[in-house]
């Protein structure tokens, strides 16, 4: 996601300039492989300055503290996984419903495994539990984003709450099996595929 299309979020201003906006990804490029390496609470200002090769005033020119970098690496994650499940859903092997529900679930296994920072921040839990929405908790906001899309491509529409518990439940089994295996425990993730799938299709 090109920074320049955020809109409500944690930039002091938006960089109009093109080498302006390079250098804003540049700064969250530096704050994801930082945070894989340090972790959120050892993530400062001034190193992720110095591995992006700005100065730290460039830095505070459009972010205010570290916790604003964080929010808007979030949301450029946000866009990545919304636009990689768009084009999985534009595919003709997406037909159905539980192909969508099955390339949301494996679209958010492969940002675990290939995004930087992604692992570390997920969508911004670790900072803040309404990093991307301050009227929804993290999961609450992707669910809503995940429901319209749903409907959009699909004609179905989970109610609220069982969308949620499906997040909620595919959320916790993926955490599950990225603690028993660096690459996601292959038994874990087919079981909680099956789970949701089925759990979805009493409701839809």
């Amino acid at each position: 996601m090109a920074v320049n299309q955020v809109r409500n979020g944690p930039l002091r201003r938006l960089p109009v300039q093109e080498r302006s906006a390079a250098r804003v990804e540049r700064m969250l490029d530096a704050c994801a492989a930082l945070v894989d390496e340090l972790g959120y609470e050892d993530l400062t200002t001034t190193l992720v300055a110095e591995r992006a090769e700005v100065a730290i005033g460039s830095v505070y020119q459009f972010f205010p503290d570290k916790r604003a970098l964080v929010q808007a690496l979030t949301e450029r994650n946000l866009a990545e996984y919304l636009r990689r499940i768009g084009e999985r859903f534009a595919a003709e092997t997406v037909a159905h419903w539980w192909d969508g529900v099955d390339a949301v679930i494996e679209e958010y296994i492969a940002l675990r495994r290939d995004l930087p920072g992604f692992r570390t921040l997920h969508f911004g839990d670790v900072v803040d539990v309404h990093l991307l929405d301050p009227e929804l908790d993290n999961n609450a906001a992707i669910a809503a984003r995940l429901g319209g899309l749903l409907a959009d491509r699909f004609g179905v529409n989970p109610p609220e709450l069982q969308l949620a518990v499906a997040v909620e439940t595919g959320d916790a089994l993926i955490k599950l099996a990225f603690r028993r295996d660096p690459n996601g425990d292959p038994a874990v993730l087919a079981e909680g595929k099956a789970m949701i799938r089925e759990y979805l299709a009493k409701h839809v």
